[in-house]
């Protein structure tokens, strides 16, 4: 008898450190950060590009049912192409089922060349989000996900954004090469006659236990009315996770 009340005492302490070391987890701020350098500045939504080389930096920091998801975009000139700044909360946190809504303040950079001068220019924008994500397995995941993208300023478009991604992670090339695959199908409707349809599939290349990555993302037109038409797009870029 006396043993048994032992085991129940020590099997509750365990437990409740156990609780306690999980609960502790969950309220750490955790941080995650990426750098990359791309042949042609495919943007979030792949339908639009800048079309020259771009850096691109993007933060994460995460806690509980928050997260923080900056992300800065750059010319090799280093002048700005876009900012954003995500701000994220988990309505429904499952191992293999997640809802989150978001909310972002953008501003997006373009350029007016004049004679003997060229203008850069900064529209605002803000986005709400709602997106569901599935996980198959854990390295397998489906994503469906609604922007909806409010331009602020006069001659800015205001419309919206479906996207459904697919992707397969971690898999394994020989002892050390890993592959990442999936691909996104997406609808935009935007003011000013910028509908469509477009898919895009992306692949990318690490080894393990090394930050570098090489990446290549295309976009395909499906159906669309943007004149000129975006056509067939391609973009092969370096990443470093941190």
């Amino acid at each position: 008898m006396r043993g048994s009340i032992i085991f129940i005492l020590i099997f509750a302490s365990v437990n409740g450190f156990s609780q306690e070391n999980t609960e502790s987890n969950l309220r750490k701020l955790k941080a995650d950060a990426s750098v990359s350098i791309n042949s042609n500045g495919i943007a979030s939504i792949p339908a639009f590009s800048l079309g020259d080389p771009a850096v691109i930096a993007s933060i994460a920091l995460a806690k509980n049912r928050f997260s923080y998801d900056p992300v800065l975009a750059y010319g090799l000139d280093m002048k700005p192409w876009f900012i954003d700044n995500w701000l994220h909360y988990k309505l429904i946190r499952r191992k293999d089922f997640e809802i989150r809504a978001g909310f972002n303040f953008s501003t997006f950079f373009s350029k007016t060349k004049l004679p003997d001068m060229t203008i850069l220019q900064g529209d605002r924008y803000f986005a709400l989000e709602v997106a569901g994500i599935y996980r198959f397995t854990p390295n397998t995941s489906l994503t469906l996900m609604y922007w909806n993208d409010r331009g602020q300023e006069k001659g800015t478009i205001k419309g919206h954004f479906f996207n459904l991604l697919g992707e397969i992670y971690n898999i394994r090339l020989g002892n050390r090469l890993v592959m990442m695959t999936g691909a996104q199908l997406f609808a935009i409707s935007y003011e000013g006659y910028n509908d469509g349809v477009f898919i895009s599939p992306k692949i990318s290349f690490s080894m393990r236990e090394v930050p570098f990555s090489l990446y290549w993302q295309a976009t395909q037109v499906i159906d669309s009315n943007i004149d000129p038409n975006p056509g067939f797009k391609w973009n092969i870029g370096l990443s470093y996770t941190l």
